[in-house]
């Protein structure tokens, strides 16, 4: 696989996301808790922009009428249709065994070890004979 540098860990920042385009694909990068996740921009239920959606928590009830949200930030709502999806696994939590959101391996490198040095610029050696610059190749 090829990499594809997106951005710095600056640009998305913890509950955020960047939606950036990758050889003529949309793909959403994840900021959840400091780990970073790339999710297609396509709900799998109805096509929507899926990482144009609501990034929320996971709600929980014991009883009827009460209600809390666990897991802040770890889910995507799809805009279209309400659809969740967990970020970090791209999987549906309304038809868990056959849905899930096409993902794409992250990972967060230093910029010297994406292009390995040291540099050498190209030098020639110079001497002057008699009033001459002369070059040598």
């Amino acid at each position: 696989m090829t990499k594809h540098v997106v951005g710095t860990i600056d640009e998305v920042a913890p509950g955020k996301s960047k939606l950036v385009e990758v050889r003529g694909r949309e793909i959403g990068v994840f900021n959840v808790n400091g780990n970073f996740y790339a999710l297609a921009n396509r709900c799998p239920h109805g096509g929507g922009s899926l990482c144009k959606g609501v990034v929320t928590g996971l709600a929980l009830s014991d009883r009827p009428g009460e209600y809390k949200l666990v897991r802040k930030g770890e889910f995507l709502r799809c805009p279209w249709h309400g659809w969740e999806f967990e970020i970090k696994t791209g999987q549906s939590y309304c038809d868990p065994k056959s849905t899930r959101v096409r993902q794409f391996n992250v990972s967060v490198e230093a910029g010297e070890d994406l292009v390995k040095g040291p540099y050498v610029a190209e030098s020639f050696q110079v001497s002057v004979e008699q009033n001459y610059i002369v070059v040598d190749l």
